[in-house]
């Protein structure tokens, strides 16, 4: 539903992208505070008295940790631990859980959830009525509260209810999702835009990325285990729960290290951006690995986040012919129980 991105005359620079007539985006939202419409995104609810069983049996997620508060991450796969999806999962209601995911990826994992559904007393529902708004900045956690009266929780919670639902997630600077009716959006971005600069979701994908979050798109689909995206380390796996479809082959991989392939976060000597699977080179032109998310930051320079080879030894790195710059990821990576960060 794109009316309220019209209203706010928002214009369309490719299928997940919106941008505004502002200059420096990325820079506003390092040094101020800016409100974005997150149109990469997406949502699918889950609802029915067999959806807490029906989601733990597809899920990576413990499902249970949902609780209204806690919104863990979590994955899913073919038998073959392939990533057909990942995503956060909250509960938003007795028997109801919501999935936020990247748009591209919502009618394919509706539909193949929906062939499990059949056997459960649980519907798949895609929620193009839904808008989902990201503010970022100094202020974020503020105006949220002010303008929203929510108090933002901690990163991967919610708070608020049924209707709308505030979550933190990570990042240099504060970082606040808004999922709430579409028909309330154009008022709710009017008023926080209020305090805060309207940009295009460029700068919240920028985040992401300085966050070393990867969000599965369609041209990774069915190609990369969860661990290849750091998804354990992020806490988007439960090592304690039962079986769930891969959960053999995603276990196997983790206990008997067997990822050959890892997320690493890198900046480019230059300021075009490469496509999703471009290849990262070595010196010898041979392929080290690819590219899964690229945005320009605040000097003009492309940032990624590529999967690459896990040998000590790869030498200079390039892609596009534009020198590779490795950056440290804000998070170790190790393994991170869900069932630990909820404790906390």
């Amino acid at each position: 539903m794109n009316d309220w991105i019209d209203a706010l005359h928002g214009h369309r620079t490719s299928d997940d992208r919106v941008a505004f007539d502002v200059d420096d985006a990325t820079r506003l939202a390092l040094d101020g505070t800016v409100v974005c419409p997150l149109v990469h995104l997406g949502v699918i609810d889950v609802h029915g008295a067999d959806a807490e069983r029906f989601l733990q049996g597809q899920a990576s997620a413990q499902v249970s940790l949902a609780n209204g508060e806690f919104a863990p991450l979590t994955v899913f796969c073919t038998p073959k631990g392939r990533m057909l999806a990942n995503a956060q999962l909250l509960r938003v209601a007795p028997d109801h859980y919501r999935l936020l995911l990247h748009r591209g990826l919502v009618a394919p994992l509706a539909d193949h959830l929906g062939k499990f559904a059949a056997f459960y007393k649980a519907e798949l529902e895609p929620r193009d009525d839904l808008a989902l708004i990201g503010l970022i900045g100094k202020e974020a956690e503020a105006l949220a509260e002010v303008r929203l009266d929510l108090v933002p929780p901690p990163v991967w919670h919610q708070a608020g209810d049924a209707d709308v639902q505030l979550l933190t997630h990570p990042g240099p600077r504060p970082r606040q999702l808004v999922c709430l009716p579409a028909e309330r959006a154009e008022a709710a971005v009017t008023q926080l835009a209020s305090q805060a600069t309207l940009v295009g979701n460029a700068a919240w994908c920028l985040h992401d990325i300085q966050a070393g979050l990867y969000w599965l798109t369609p041209h990774h689909r069915d190609a990369l285990l969860p661990q290849m995206i750091n998804w354990e380390a992020l806490g988007g796996i439960s090592f304690k729960k039962g079986c769930y479809t891969g959960q053999e082959v995603v276990a196997r991989a983790h206990f008997r290290g067997q990822v050959k392939k890892r997320l690493f976060r890198a900046q480019l000597e230059g300021d075009s951006l490469p496509a999703p699977g471009a290849a990262v080179t070595d010196a010898n032109d041979k392929a080290q690995g690819e590219v899964l998310a690229a945005e320009l930051d605040a000097y003009g320079q492309a940032e990624i986040l590529a999967v690459l080879s896990t040998k000590e030894e790869i030498g200079p790195l390039s892609v596009d012919g534009q020198r590779l710059k490795p950056l440290k990821l804000p998070y170790a990576v190790e393994r991170l129980d869900p069932e630990e960060l909820a404790a906390r």
